[in-house]
């Protein structure tokens, strides 16, 4: 805007620039600014990147590219910012060292200021850059060192870790380890300047400009540089050495005694507090004289704190208060301790740390140790407060609900309780009443405190008293032996009195007891407590004292270094208090029966399994039992006795549901034993009537542990437990047959006993007696043989789990198994089971994995051990003959058939794995086939519905009876026909149990006598699945399974059929023909059959005359194949049929009707044929007309002829249309009146029947007819050569007649289909008709559409200018292209196409008929309102299909679907409207696109479209070889929009979208390119990527070339174009003047700016000249139009312009640039002309009504 020193605004002096903004600072100040943090260097660097002008020495040195980078670095905006310093960090990598070295007298200064940058990834991408330029520059950083090195230290402490790490890297490239400290010294005094300045001067404002950085973001920036900065200089005290610290103490003196240093340690920020208390601890540590001579504000700030429980300040601050005790050795004289510090601390210890136990507890110990005497006088009182208040802390709610808080206390407890006794360990009253207070008042309460707390129990409280009392212990040999003697009876004495009291209670409470016995056990035994908890470990601080204590690891730490591994306490104390415990607990458990004190008596015998006890547990009259003779030498011991006279009894109670802690007991007891047949007599004893749970349980611990079942093998594998498992065996099976489910399920934890006894094995031996394991499986055996029908009787699965797992172990392991009957039943049932589908067995999928793994073993097992035959009687057999019942007469799903397929395959592959010839297999493939009549039966039962498909494709002449309507609607069920189960397992069996290349099987399976018989009945169900189209979906599930298989290609490639199968297929085809004949076609078709082979199946064309059915359908298929002599026989035996057709009275119509069927296939098949016999057949046809016109059915009712009947008019249709195409010379004037009466005719019995479409047989009648219309059209649209004597008078009948007749009945007839067949799903719907119908009707003229005869239909409200004709055809037909029928939608479109050029005729009239001097708004027109209510409906449902997929996405539309109706309708509509612009003049064309901006119309589609076209729009199917050519893509081929099209409807979506896309950019670029411009950055790049890809190379070759091939001429101006360089040159001349303009197209046409430059110009002032060329860009722009369309509007312009026509002095153009309208309203004071439409936005805009050029009131 203007030159550079202007000034723009009065009163602005604030420079623009922030190079202004320097150069005034400059002139004011006279010096560059400098930087905070390094003052302005003293060398002669300047402090700023040089401009481009001036300073040329130094220029030199910076690369341009580094300047341009610099720059960058300086500017503001943060995304900038980062990608400036990526980009350095690159080039610093790839550029020269020399080049690099360039930047270095720059790069302090910068990166003084972007390493304290408020975004954190500018400044860890800041270290980053910094570490490439280190690497590459090495020492040549050195002068520069000084001047970064206080910012570099700040950033290695950033809080920030990734930006921290990145800047330690870069320190660590540029300085080798043990370099580094002398680096900072070398630098030290410059840093400490830098954090002097940041710690003591620096504030938010001063940091950052309050004008333009947010307060939040000062405000951080300043907190995050504060705490950078105190931990630099922790970092660099650490660093340096005594003597550099010592000639930095001046400076460091001055900083600390500032006030504001000491008020850090109350600053609002943690992350300050706590680096301030972490560099106040390396103070005291590095420069302690420091701290010293300020001891008085040091005491203060960190002792004072001392209550600060933020999560990050608290660890720094007892680092520092520790280091403080420590360093200042006065330091109470500073603070009061008992009113300024343990005041908090109480607080702070009562409330449990405030949840930060883990930090503040560890520190407890070093505090108190570190405390004078004058503080914790009286010790008493100091003693019991501090360890209560610890105590007090578990009960806050974080220690009771965080197990390591609460370790963390208890640790800090136990180690501060055994420290203050150590410190009172003597004999004075006062130390006594410590110690006293502290067992008593403390320890023991919190004992017993944990005995009511699980939390506690599993915590480390335990193991610490353990590991104390042990403590004690030693030391009672030591100099204070009778202290220590005195704690511990004090101990046990209260702990005696403790537990006593909790036990002696009826309703003793069971954490209580858990607890002592939990305590107890730890005290026994302390490894024990870390198998119990462990948990993770985390370092801690450990002080040690005179003896070695264990105080730091969280919760389970490893036990104390103790003499033995498992050191129990030394003294009597336990066993004492444990056997009066027990004694105690026996009298509850005797007398009360208390369950509570009997499962404490378990834990304490588990713990302490010693003879004391038991004899304790035994009254004295229970001592000499009545025990039997094997067992009285055993009764001396106290543990025996007690088990046989208290432990059995208990474990044999009926009503005890829970024995676990029993059976325990039982293992204590027998730990008193000494020998292990000891411990089996008594075993044995006991279990001969134990419960079976508690049996279990017995063996399951017994199992468990590796040295008890060393021990208790002998009762494992003894006869007593072995005879009980037989017998419960037996019992179960029975229960599981004939018992009730509730029965069975109360036996169900007797199943895992029998599993376990079974199944675990000891050194390769079963666990239970060999014997008994083989007793037990005949058991199952014979249970299963039993059990033939178990899958009906209801909850079976844990019988039939546990039986397969034994069967499958049973077959694979005992050899000859199945000699037994009841094995092979056994095998008989399971394959059954698996065999059918879940849904019937109700069998969950593992137990179905079981049962497979069980029967494959035994079939395995059956064929290597004994060879067995597929004779009648074998398993094999019964297996084959349940299979093929199960098929013939069980209706089977898709599932369940691939449930049986997959267990036979699995057997016949065991079979023919296990056998190594194929014989076997060939023997049970025969047991599974059908018989002849079953084949027969089967066949018959398959839904005839398949004939539609191939009878309409003329691939099938077939008559049958005529079938009612009902026949036609398939019912849909998911169950399959039984010939596709039938063929689909015998036909995967074949092929699958054989391996391929194994040569025998290959020639064995000769043996198979129906072999081909069998794959001829698979191709006979493959056809039918083909010629039912793959619908309904169970057939097309069936037909995808078969391709999973590939079972179709596989019978191809077996060598074995191929010789014999075309004689069975060709057999069958001549016997029954129909589908036979099809499959026949279908198999020489890929065989690629040759003439010769052919020969032999017929030997004599002569064999198929007299022509039947079947014949016909059997020549029919192959024709193809025939050679041509063989053809011509066929021809003149047919011509000679149907010359003699009145010799044969009786079934004459089939005779003719099949010479007629047979002449066509060979006609079809090319055969050579001589005119003569063309007019001799015509001529018979003529003669029909006269002598058979029933035969013809004009005027029948097609649903009561017959379909022989309806066949041969078809025939006859077909073979006039075969001579229409290929010797339309023969006919002659009769015949061709013959030809088009008959087809007008039948096309009137068509429309006259459209209630029978339904019928197949009549669908076929109205296509053929179609057909023939379509064949007459082409033929009169382009007719051949040589018929130029016909046609002239045949043409005009043509076009006067037939036309108009033709099409007056089949539009009705088109819209009357919908109507009657109103559900397109209904397979009744006669879809064929309506595209062989459209087909014809793509022909229609355009005069007999704007006159056409149909019913008037208007919709109120609906403006429109239209004709009435017209306006009724688009009311008609527009609802139409969305009818679920893709034949009809491309019907109506193909009509609507050819009157959508008429439509703005009548737009323009009616415009040019509105005044032109209308004031007002720009006038805006729609496009006809039928098409646009087209739109507005499908746009919402566009908007719900498509509203999930992103724009750019490609969203698969499934052909033929709801939603490819709905996208194929709305797409098409758009198609129209493009014609419609396109026929539309310029002004018309703005009004009408003015309209669709109102609506979003276009803008909706581009949407949309961007979801429809593929992301790589390249047509399928080219070969992926880069060729020379350009490929194709959907923009450079043309789509084609047939009716009747069936093939490659996957793509027609795709293909119409980007169709659609092509048609808005070339006829409305305007509007494109506004869209394109409002769009978000992901879709406006998406969109410019994608068109100029695929779209603007080819449109701009276009738009060039329609301007080379114009023959539009302009008045003295001339156009050129250039297609190498996509320019068009205009000339314009006038008089003298000459002008020339050069059109550029951009490379991303037409969304880009087309570019207007000038060429030559004379006689035109410069103004002017840039008047015109502005006007020129801007018609290009802003019309919707072409190049040629914008250059005349602008031309125009101009004329006007020297006519003497003025300027609008608003818009600047003579022509407005939509409307097209001049000048015309006057001012009445200046006279200046205005365009209407100009004036109006002028005065809504600015809310005045006064005259843009002279501002007085405009009138």
């Amino acid at each position: 805007m203007g030159g550079k020193n202007k000034q723009r605004t009065k009163g602005n002096v604030r420079p623009s620039s922030s190079g202004r903004a320097a150069d005034l600072l400059a002139r004011e100040s006279g010096v560059v600014p400098g930087f905070v943090g390094f003052g302005v260097s003293t060398s002669n660097d300047p402090g700023y990147v040089p401009a481009v002008q001036g300073a040329e020495e130094i220029d030199n040195l910076v690369d341009a590219d580094f300047r341009m980078v610099l720059r960058k670095l300086s500017k503001r905006d943060t995304v900038t910012k980062l990608k400036a310093v990526q980009e350095f960090g690159a080039m610093c990598q790839e550029r020269e060292p020399d080049v690099v070295k360039g930047v270095l007298p720059y790069w302090p200064r910068i990166y003084c200021r972007i390493s304290v940058d408020h975004d954190r990834r500018v400044r860890e991408a800041t270290q980053q850059a910094f570490e490439q330029l280190v690497l590459k520059v090495k020492r040549n950083l050195a002068p520069y060192l000084k001047s970064i090195m206080g910012h570099w230290l700040i950033s290695q402490c950033d809080t920030y870790s990734p930006a921290a790490s990145a800047a330690s890297a870069a320190f660590q490239a540029a300085f080798p380890l043990n370099k580094q400290p002398e680096a900072i010294s070398f630098c030290k005094d410059e840093v400490l300047n830098v954090l002097q300045d940041n710690l003591l001067k620096e504030t938010a404002n001063t940091l950052s400009d309050p004008q333009s950085v947010p307060e939040e973001e000062r405000e951080a920036k300043y907190i995050r540089l504060l705490t950078s900065s105190l931990l630099a200089l922790k970092r660099l005290l650490s660093v340096l050495s005594e003597q550099d610290r010592e000639l930095l103490n001046e400076q460091l003196t001055q900083l600390i005694a500032q006030g504001k240093f000491w008020k850090y340690s109350k600053h609002k920020s943690p992350q300050v507090r706590g680096a301030y208390f972490e560099l106040i601890a390396s103070m005291c540590e590095n420069t302690p004289q420091l701290i010293q001579a300020e001891a008085a504000r040091a005491c203060s700030a960190v002792l004072l704190s001392i209550d600060d429980t933020d999560p990050v300040v608290l660890p720094p601050l007892w680092e520092a208060v520790l280091h403080i005790l420590s360093c200042v050795d006065n330091c109470w004289t500073h603070v009061s301790a008992r009113k300024g510090v343990m005041p908090k601390l109480w607080v702070l210890l009562n409330e449990g740390g405030r949840g930060l136990a883990t930090s503040l507890h560890p520190n407890l110990l070093p505090f108190i140790s570190k405390l004078p005497a004058e503080v914790t006088q009286p010790d008493l009182e100091f003693s019991r407060t501090f360890l209560t208040s610890v105590i007090q802390g578990l009960s806050s709610e974080r220690a009771t609900s965080s197990p390591s808080e609460s370790a963390a206390i208890i640790f800090a407890t136990m180690e501060c309780l055994r420290f203050i006794i150590l410190q009172n360990a003597g004999d004075e009253e006062e130390q006594k009443s410590i110690q006293n207070m502290l067992i008593s008042e403390q320890l023991l309460p919190l004992i017993d405190r944990a005995l009511g707390n699980p939390s506690l129990q599993t915590g480390p409280l335990f193991p610490q008293v353990s590991d104390m009392l042990l403590s004690w212990e030693k030391r009672t040999a030591g100099k204070e032996a009778s202290t220590f003697q005195r704690l511990l009876s004090d101990f046990w004495e209260g702990l005696g009195r403790l537990c006593t009291t909790c036990v002696d209670r009826e309703e003793a409470e069971q954490t209580a007891l858990d607890g002592i016995a939990s305590l107890l056990q730890i005290m026994h035994n302390p490894n024990s407590a870390s198998k119990q908890t462990k948990k993770k470990k985390t370092v801690k601080i450990r002080f040690t004292d005179q003896e070695e204590r264990g105080q730091g690891e969280e919760p389970s730490r490893e036990t104390p270094a103790v003499e033995e591994q498992d050191c129990p306490l030394r003294n009597g104390h336990l066993l004492d208090l444990v056997c009066q415990l027990a004694e105690l607990n026996m009298v509850y458990v005797s007398e009360r029966e208390s369950e509570r004190h009997l499962r404490f008596l378990s834990q304490l015998l588990g713990a302490f399994p010693s003879p004391q006890v038991f004899q304790v547990l035994l009254r004295p009259e229970e001592m000499k039992p009545e025990i039997g003779s094997e067992l009285r030498p055993l009764a001396e011991n106290a543990a025996v006795r007690f088990l046989l006279q208290k432990v059995a009894l208990w474990l044999k109670q009926d009503g005890r549901k829970d024995t676990d802690f029993l059976v325990d007991m039982v293992f204590s007891s027998l730990q008193c034993c000494s020998s292990s047949a000891d411990k089996t007599l008594i075993l044995n004893h006991i279990s001969r009537d134990l419960n079976w749970n508690v049996t279990l349980q017995l063996i399951e611990k017994a199992y468990a542990d590796p040295v008890r079942l060393e021990v208790f093998i002998g009762w494992l594998r003894g006869p007593v437990l072995g005879e009980r498992l037989v017998g419960l065996a037996g019992e179960l099976c029975v229960m599981g047959l004939h018992g009730s489910p509730s029965s069975s399920s109360h036996h169900a934890h007797n199943w895992p006993l029998i599993s376990l006894a079974l199944s675990q094995q000891h050194n390769n031996e079963p666990l239970i007696g060999k014997v008994y394991v083989e007793q037990i499986i005949d058991k199952l055996h014979a249970t299963l043989s039993e059990a033939k029908g178990m899958s009906d009787a209801g909850n079976m699965e844990p019988l039939v789990t546990f039986i397969s797992d034994v069967a499958a172990t049973f077959f694979s392991s005992v050899k000859g198994c199945l000699l037994l009957a009841s094995a092979e039943e056994l095998l008989m049932t399971v394959f059954q089971l698996c065999a059918q589908d879940q849904t019937i067995t109700h069998l969950s999928d593992a137990l179905l994995l079981k049962l497979q793994h069980a029967y494959s073993a035994g079939i395995q097992s059956l064929i290597s051990h004994l060879g067995a035959g597929v004779t009648k009687g074998t398993l094999l057999h019964n297996i084959a003959l349940w299979v093929k019942s199960q098929l013939l007469t069980t209706p089977l799903t898709v599932k369940s058939l691939q449930v049986l397929v997959q267990a036979v395959e699995s057997l016949a592959q065991t079979i023919a794995s296990a056998q190594k010839t194929s014989c076997l297999l060939s023997q049970f493939i025969c047991s599974l086939a059908p018989t002849e009549e079953e084949w027969s039966r089967i066949r018959r039962a398959l839904p005839p519905q398949w004939v539609r498909y191939p009878l309409l494709c003329g691939r099938l002449r077939v008559t049958g009876e005529t079938l009612c309507m009902d026949t036609w609607k398939f019912r849909v069920s998911n169950r399959l026909p039984t010939h596709l189960c039938v063929s689909a397992l015998l036909g995967r069996v074949i092929l699958t149990a054989t391996s391929p290349d194994d040569q025998q099987v290959e020639a064995d399976f000769s043996e198979i006598p129906d072999l081909n018989h069998i794959v001829s009945e698979i191709f006979y169900g493959l056809q039918w699945c083909e010629e039912m189209e793959l619908s309904p979906l169970m057939v097309s599930e069936y037909h995808k399974l078969l391709q999973s298989w590939s079972l179709e290609q596989r019978i191809h490639n077996n060598s074995l059929t191929k010789t014999t199968l075309i004689d069975t297929l060709f057999t069958r085809s001549q016997e029954e023909g129909s589908l036979w004949s099809l499959s026949l076609a279908k198999y020489m078709q890929n065989n690629k059959m040759d003439p010769s082979d052919i020969i032999g199946l017929y030997g004599n064309v002569e064999s198929f005359f007299p022509l039947s059915e079947h014949s016909v359908s059997t020549v029919q298929a192959l024709c193809p194949f025939l050679a041509t002599e063989e053809r011509e026989s066929i021809i003149a035996l047919c011509v000679a049929e149907l010359l003699n057709w009145q010799d044969r009275e009786q079934d004459c119509i089939d005779s003719v009707r099949g010479c007629l069927a047979v002449l066509l296939c060979c006609l079809q098949a090319n055969t050579d044929v001589e005119d003569e016999i063309l007019l001799a057949v015509i001529a018979t046809i003529a003669e029909w007309r006269n002598s058979r016109e029933e035969w013809f059915l004009f005027n029948s009712d097609l649903g009561k002829v017959s379909a022989a009947g309806i066949s041969l008019a078809v025939e006859m249709m077909r073979f006039l249309c075969w001579m229409v195409d290929h010797s339309p010379t023969v006919l002659g004037n009769t015949h061709w009146d013959l030809l088009l009466c008959s087809m007008l005719a039948w096309l009137e019995t068509a429309s006259e029947n459209s209630a029978v479409f339904w019928n197949p047989w009549v669908q076929l009648f109205v296509c053929a007819n179609c057909e023939l219309i379509v064949r007459l059209s082409e033929f009169f649209t382009s007719p051949s050569a040589g018929l130029e004597q016909l046609l002239p008078e045949l043409t005009s009948e043509w076009k006067e007649f037939f036309l108009e007749g033709i099409h007056n009945l089949l539009l009705p007839l088109l819209i009357k289909i919908p109507m009657d067949f109103t559900e397109p799903d209904d397979p009744l719907f006669p879809l064929p008709v309506l595209g062989a119908i459209g087909e014809a009707l793509t022909y229609i003229p355009v005069e007999l559409l704007t006159q056409n005869k149909l019913p008037p239909r208007f919709v109120a409200d609906q403006r429109s200018s239209l004709p009435e004709p017209l306006q009724t055809l688009l009311n008609t037909l527009s609802p139409l292209l969305l009818f679920k029928a893709r034949p009809l939608q491309l019907a109506v479109y193909h009509i609507l196409h050819k009157v959508m050029p008429l439509l703005p005729e009548s737009d323009s009239e009616s415009a040019s008929a509105k005044s032109e001097d209308e004031d007002g708004e720009e006038p805006c027109l729609s496009p006809p309102a039928a098409l646009m209510s087209i739109l507005s409906a499908t746009e919402e449902l566009l908007e719900n299909i498509l509203g999930g997929v992103q724009v750019g996405e490609f969203a698969v539309v499934q052909a033929l679907s709801m939603e490819h109706c709905c996208i194929l309708g709305y797409l098409l509509s758009w198609k129209l409207l493009f014609t419609f612009f396109k026929a539309s003049s310029s002004h018309l064309r703005a009004q009408y696109s003015l309209h669709l901006k109102k609506t979003r119309s276009l803008h909706k589609l581009l949407l949309h479209v961007f979801r429809l076209m593929p992301e790589n729009p390249s047509v399928p199917g080219q070969s992926a070889e880069p060729s020379s050519k350009e490929p194709k893509t959907f923009f450079t081929e043309s789509l084609s929009l047939s009716p009747q099209k069936t093939e490659g409807l996957q793509f027609e979506v795709p293909h119409l979208a980007c169709s659609v896309y092509y048609g808005a950019l070339k006829d409305l670029p305007a509007m494109v390119r506004l869209w394109w411009n409002s769009q978000e950055k992901r879709v406006f790049s998406t969109v410019d990527k994608f068109t100029s890809k695929y779209v603007s190379g080819f449109l701009s070759a276009q738009e060039i070339a329609s301007v080379q091939s114009s023959t539009l001429t302009f008045e003295n101006m001339m156009v050129k174009a250039r297609s190498a360089t996509r320019e068009v040159i205009a000339t314009y001349s006038v008089d003298d003047i000459f002008i020339e303009l050069v059109i550029q197209l951009p490379q991303n046409y037409p969304l880009g700016s087309i570019l207007v430059e000038s060429g030559r110009r004379v006689g035109v002032a410069v103004q002017q000249w840039r008047n015109w060329m502005l006007q020129l860009s801007t018609y290009l722009t802003h019309q919707n139009g072409s190049i040629l369309e914008g250059l005349s509007l602008w031309k125009n312009n101009v004329d006007k312009r020297f006519e003497g026509v003025e300027d609008c002095m608003i818009c600047f153009s003579v022509i407005h640039g939509s409307n097209y309208s001049l000048p015309k309203k006057a001012c009445r004071t200046c006279k200046k002309k205005f365009h209407s439409a100009c004036l109006y936005k002028w005065f809504t805009s600015s809310n005045k009504s006064t005259c843009p050029l002279c501002r007085e009131t405009f009138f």
